[in-house]
């Protein structure tokens, strides 16, 4: 068991945006990474809209970057899975993953949220080679090209309706026969010359050529039965997303959706226990958003820790009888 000052769950930009912050104030932060070091970014194959980066980078590159950064201050990075919190009792907050416990002062929430996949042959060996899930992120690198969105929700005809700026073709495909999305963009997605239907049909997989980059989707007609190819160049997936939030066992408020909820400065609804990036953010999902909304979280979390200084140095001590009793019964068992 250890006790830390600030714990961070979740190593994406958000995370680290808010470790970047914390560190600088001396308070030595932890960074519970996950088996998946910098989260959904750390899958992208570059990035061109991150200011100051006019080159573009590839999106392990700015992973690294930002783990360099912030261990420069102080940081701790620890690739350990959380299992378990508990949030219930008030700051110290534990946290047990499975490797250790900690109790921790403050706690940032930044575990992000995933694309949902088809989970079909090729869509994992082609992300980043022409399989993407955000179009406000890879639509430049489709310029001139044709290109699929799969989905029929709000989020599909709004990211196709963008892709038309950049694609010279979007074909939206989508298993229904109707779209699911509102009145409004179905009539400007109908008017864009630019966008057609493919109803009633499924992706079976996505195909590629042996310089690993997408050349078309093997469909289904649900109805018919019929399956063919269709040459694309790009698959844009826009079927929703599951925020990471099962994890805290309900002790953190959430919209209906499970994304965690959060007022202006980031607190959720146990005071101490900050959130930030796509936990917490169904809109925006940038690397750029992402960081702004970590920094907050870590000035918000610094703010926190000024206010009830008095009344954390007053429990450390019980906290320091705790945790060398754990200490003690966990060599006594490895003694054993």
């Amino acid at each position: 068991m250890q006790k830390k000052r600030v714990v961070i769950i979740g190593s994406g930009p958000a995370g680290f945006s808010a470790a970047l912050y914390t560190a600088r104030a001396q308070l030595n932060p932890v960074i519970i990474a996950g088996d998946k070091l910098g989260g959904q970014v750390a899958l992208t194959h570059e990035i061109d809209n991150y200011l100051g980066f006019p080159d573009s980078l590839g999106g392990m590159e700015l992973v690294e970057r930002s783990k360099a950064h912030v261990e420069k201050f102080g940081a701790e990075v620890l690739f350990e899975m959380v299992e378990e919190v508990d949030f219930a009792n008030g700051s110290p907050f534990t946290v047990k993953t499975n490797n250790d416990t900690y109790l921790a002062d403050s706690v940032i929430v930044t575990i992000g949220a995933n694309p949902r996949q088809l989970n079909v042959p090729g869509e994992n060996e082609f992300v980043g080679r022409g399989v993407s899930y955000c179009g406000t992120c890879d639509g430049f690198f489709f310029r001139g090209k044709d290109i699929v969105v799969v989905g029929g929700g709000d989020s599909a005809v709004e990211e196709a309706i963008f892709l038309t700026r950049f694609a010279t073709s979007v074909t939206i495909i989508h298993r229904r026969d109707s779209l699911r999305a509102g009145v409004q963009l179905v009539e400007r997605a109908t008017k864009n010359e630019k966008i057609s239907f493919i109803w009633d049909t499924v992706i079976e997989e996505i195909l590629g050529d042996e310089d690993e980059q997408t050349t078309g989707v093997r469909l289904k007609n649900l109805k018919t039965d019929e399956v063919y190819v269709k040459p694309t160049q790009g698959v844009f997936i826009f079927i929703g997303h599951d925020p990471n939030s099962n994890v805290f066992g309900g002790q953190l408020a959430t919209n209906d959706e499970g994304y965690v909820i959060t007022d202006q400065r980031y607190h959720t609804n146990i005071d101490g226990i900050f959130a930030a990036g796509e936990i917490q953010d169904q809109i925006w999902r940038q690397v750029a958003t992402s960081v702004g909304q970590g920094a907050a979280a870590g000035i918000s979390a610094i703010h926190w820790l000024e206010e009830h200084e008095a009344e954390l140095q007053s429990l450390d001590e019980d906290v320091k009888v705790e945790v060398v009793k754990e200490t003690e019964k966990e060599s006594a068992l490895g003694a054993d």
